[in-house]
Formats: structure tokens, C-alpha cells, sequence
């Protein structure tokens, strides 16, 4: 891929707990996704949300998620948790983001969304940074559209293309 003259080869992953049952959001989120194939590799993975977790507290949950997660990384996966507690960013400042992990040399940049309670401590611990996409609190299925918009917004940014406006 080319953003400004320079060749980036890494790939971008959304990692997240649980599939959307909402086809608007599916459908919303596929349209987005079928975009930015024509700018960088883009792959989403689902792990597998927790059934009858009744039995289970918040921390228990959050460890099971957290296990599965660490089994989809590759070692050499860089690892950026969607959290609020992260680093916000204007669009512009995210594109220049996406731009200097590309020039890092990574093979895969791994974006990860938590379940319902949040990420288990060994996720944070594996995690190399944490981005905010708000001060507020989201469903998890708006975090995916909101993130994928804005990754394909970064593409746009980063190629001069006019979706953007300033």
C-alpha cells in the first residue's frame, strides 16, 4: 500500500469479543470493511463471547475472554486495546498513527475490543498501547462501526482523498 509516496505492508486486524446479531450494524460495518481492502490488508476476527455466565463474576469473565483473545495473537502482533482509558485522537492524528505504525516495519497491527466488563489484566499486560474512541461509553457494536469508519477515514486522510473534511 502507498500513503504519501511511502510502501506499507502491514495488515490490520479488529479483534473482538462476540459477533453482532444487528444486521444494520453488520451490513454498515461490511460496507466499510469492503472499502478499505482497496487501501491496506483489513481482516476481522471474532472470538467467541461466553454463554450462561451467570455462574460466572465479572473478573471470571473477563479472564475467559482475556485467554481467548491471547490464543488468536501471534507473538509478533502489535497490540493496541480499544479502551477508554487510551490516547484520543483527532481523525487527522489517528491517519498520521495508522502512517507511523505502517513505517514501524509491523507485519500485523492488531486493534482489540473487550467484552462486556473490559479486558483481563494479561490482556492489558500483552497490549502495547490503548486508543480511546471517546470519553463516552459505546455498545460494543458501535465501537466496531465507529473504529472501522474512522480506520477507513484515516486511508482516505492519508491518500488526500476528499472524504475528509477539515
Amino acid at each position: 500500500m502507498c500513503f504519501k509516496g511511502k510502501f506499507i505492508k502491514m495488515k490490520i486486524i479488529l479483534l473482538s469479543v462476540g459477533k453482532i446479531n444487528d444486521a444494520a450494524y453488520c451490513n454498515l460495518i461490511n460496507a466499510y470493511a469492503k472499502r478499505l481492502v482497496h487501501y491496506i490488508p483489513f481482516e476481522m476476527e471474532i472470538v467467541p463471547d461466553i454463554k450462561n455466565t451467570k455462574n460466572l463474576s465479572e473478573k471470571d469473565q473477563q479472564i475467559f475472554e482475556g485467554n481467548q483473545l491471547l490464543k488468536t495473537l501471534q507473538p509478533n502482533d502489535y497490540v493496541v486495546l480499544l479502551d477508554e482509558k487510551g490516547k484520543q485522537f483527532s481523525s487527522p492524528e489517528f491517519a498520521r498513527f495508522i502512517e507511523k505504525k505502517g513505517l514501524m516495519g509491523l507485519k500485523r497491527l492488531v486493534f482489540v475490543v473487550g467484552g462486556p466488563y473490559g479486558f483481563s489484566e494479561e490482556v492489558y499486560g500483552r497490549a502495547n498501547e490503548k486508543v480511546s474512541l471517546s470519553k463516552m461509553t459505546f455498545t460494543h457494536e458501535m465501537v466496531r462501526l465507529v473504529f472501522i469508519e474512522q480506520l477507513y477515514r484515516a486511508m482516505t486522510i492519508l491518500n488526500n482523498e476528499p472524504y475528509h473534511h477539515e
